[in-house]
């Protein structure tokens, strides 16, 4: 298997190290206006989005254009609607990408593309592409797999509804396509997806499985999965993103808005953020709170050589005496020298 534990983009480091990398889906949602795809990508920006991601592809490379039972869409957002109508509504046209490549790039912000055929990562690729990303549906695609692997450039793959062998025969195919740098994506292809659903620990499982970068292609309209999935080792946050759902586009239902998608952002590098590191002990953090410990205190002013009685010794706070769990032991010892109620008790103010 792959066994490639670091991953960038443009630049950018993806790890354990780092807080996930966070990509809006633009997908459908500009609702056939190039306009719109703008203030899209602007949104994305302002909502702390790492990148923005397209799809790439012409309603005839990706079906057929018919009325047979076989291509119209049952249950599910699309119901009644057949695959060539909601791709021919769905889709970014490809005179769209360069300016939209441009304008993302003027806001130094990443953006890259979901081919759906092979002659799009050729226009991709145009294009200087900084790295691909293969969909759930196209992953047992292998043909298209090994030609975006053949760019060299990292390639993102998701894993909805694939079988362990589907994604191993897609890792084996981008590896002979001459991909060195491969992650997965966990996903489940319900749209929306109901967060108990989720699966969540799949993450992990993939990390172990396969060895490369992790992460989530997130469907839910929930932004507490993708926080839940930051602190079980995502590394790879890619959320649908839209200006309004209310206004619509094919895949609206299952997108975030602008402020939603901040949240989401800013609540899983918190996240991360928070994992920190496994230790025991007091940290720098808490090193102004050690004095509202309990700690053991005299309870009554003592002559010296008074040897120590029950009711002379308390637990209290401020913490700047001997611990509460030497009380036992100091019974019956005489004092060294007089003491004062109040005072913090110290192994030195009693005779060996």
């Amino acid at each position: 298997m792959a066994k490639n534990p670091t991953f960038s983009i443009a630049g950018r480091e993806i790890s354990a190290a780092h807080p996930p990398y966070i990509i809006a889906e633009l997908s459908a949602n500009h609702m056939g206006s190039i306009d719109r795809a703008f203030q899209m990508i602007d949104a994305a920006h302002a909502a702390g989005a790492d990148a923005v991601k397209l799809q790439t592809y012409e309603p005839d490379k990706i079906t057929m254009k018919s009325n047979k039972p076989d291509f119209q869409i049952e249950g599910g957002l699309w119901a009644g609607r057949s695959y060539h109508d909601l791709y021919q509504e769905a889709m970014t046209p490809k005179e769209w990408h360069k300016p939209l490549f441009e304008h993302a790039h003027s806001l130094g912000l990443t953006i890259f593309s979901s081919p759906f055929d092979l002659e799009a990562v050729d226009f991709l690729e145009t294009l200087n592409a900084p790295a691909y990303k293969i969909a759930s549906f196209e992953l047992v695609d292998l043909a298209l797999v090994k030609k975006a692997a053949s760019t060299a450039k990292p390639l993102i793959m998701s894993t909805g509804l694939a079988s362990r062998e589907d994604i191993e025969d897609a890792v084996t195919a981008a590896q002979e396509g001459g991909a060195t740098q491969i992650a997965l994506l966990h996903c489940v292809s319900a749209y929306p997806t109901p967060p108990e659903d989720a699966n969540l620990r799949t993450i992990k499982l993939l990390a172990d499985t396969f060895g490369v970068p992790t992460g989530l292609s997130d469907h839910t309209l929930t932004e507490a999965v993708p926080v839940a999935a930051s602190a079980l080792g995502a590394q790879i946050i890619e959320k649908h993103f839209t200006l309004s759902r209310e206004e619509g586009g094919a895949d609206a239902a299952f997108s975030l808005e602008p402020d939603e998608f901040k949240r989401m952002a800013d609540a899983v590098r918190i996240a991360h953020s928070a994992l920190g590191t496994a230790q025991l002990g007091t940290i720098a953090a808490e090193k102004d709170s050690l004095k509202g410990r309990r700690s053991l205190y005299f309870n009554k002013s003592l002559s010296a050589g008074h040897k120590i009685e029950e009711g002379d010794i308390v637990s209290v706070r401020p913490g700047l005496g001997l611990k509460p769990k030497h009380l036992d032991s100091l019974m019956g010892k005489p004092l060294a020298h007089a003491v004062e109620r109040g005072q913090a008790i110290q192994w030195d103010d009693f005779d060996n």
